[in-house]
């Protein structure tokens, strides 16, 4: 399987994906259904036909508003689609080597379940994201599945990898995370929500199992990241203390980065510190 097959397959997945996440998005922090009823214009009712549920492309050809009663439709809708998308083809493309360089069989299988899993976890990194953004919580119906999800797949491709020791670390991430969380929550519950302290064991069971690197990066990257912003909004008069800021966004792109990069930067700071 080449890099571009597995990118461009998992991008049009993401686009379809993402349209879902809006649902989810609109209608989980609202107690609602995301399987039924089906999706409908806000302004007239009007059940969303096929032709105008394609990813990015049918808002585009509707020019923003709906066929039938030309309601504006927001941008956010194509934005998260699209990003959702982004999301797909990163991480197909981050996990195509592993993918690339499989000798077949159950080392394929591994490569495959691990893709997967980090789809999985992008999938709900965008919504969360949206979701703390809008409404600032992280959803139960969202959090807590993602440790069975996560556990499962991850699980799985440690045992067809023939590397089951990567549960270990994966299984210390998310509790040593969920741990720090906690004791944050204790010590000052307003400046950190118990949904975010549910996220940090996913985060740190995924963030676990790709290594000590991704981890220690992945979880320090999300302070550094709120730390900055708060002080730019402090700054620039746009917050003041005391000021409620979503965390879960900042802890979402932290896990990422150490996903992505947390093995390099890691080593970039221990030549630094002269440990390397």
């Amino acid at each position: 399987m080449t890099a571009a097959f597995v990118g461009s397959f998992a991008g049009v997945f993401g686009l379809a994906i993402g349209s879902f996440l809006n649902v989810v998005a609109y209608r989980v922090p609202n107690g609602l259904s995301v399987v039924k009823p089906a999706s409908a214009c806000p302004g007239c009712g009007t059940e969303i036909q096929r032709r105008d549920n394609v990813p990015v492309l049918s808002w585009l050809l509707l020019r923003g508003r709906c066929r039938n009663c030309s309601m504006s439709i927001s941008v956010r809708y194509p934005i998260v689609e699209a990003i959702t998308g982004l999301a797909f083809v990163l991480v197909a493309l981050f996990f195509a080597p592993a993918i690339a360089s499989a000798e077949g069989g159950l080392d394929l299988a591994a490569a495959l379940v691990t893709l997967v899993a980090f789809l999985y976890l992008a999938a709900i990194s965008v919504v969360l994201a949206v979701i703390d953004l809008d409404v600032h919580r992280l959803p139960d119906r969202i959090v807590l599945p993602a440790y069975l999800v996560g556990a499962v797949l991850l699980t799985a491709a440690a045992l067809l990898s023939g590397d089951p020791a990567r549960l270990i670390v994966a299984a210390i991430g998310g509790g040593a995370m969920l741990v720090f969380y906690g004791l944050l929550f204790i010590v000052y519950p307003a400046g950190m929500g118990l949904g975010d302290v549910k996220l940090a064991g996913v985060l740190g069971l995924f963030l676990g199992f790709l290594g000590w690197p991704q981890l220690a990066v992945g979880a320090a990257a999300a302070f550094v990241l709120g730390g900055v912003f708060a002080i730019v909004l402090l700054a620039t008069g746009r917050a003041r203390r005391g000021t409620g800021i979503p965390f879960g966004p900042w802890m979402i792109v932290g896990a990422w980065i150490g996903i992505v990069a947390g093995e390099q930067i890691a080593a970039g700071y221990l030549n630094l510190v002269g440990l390397g």
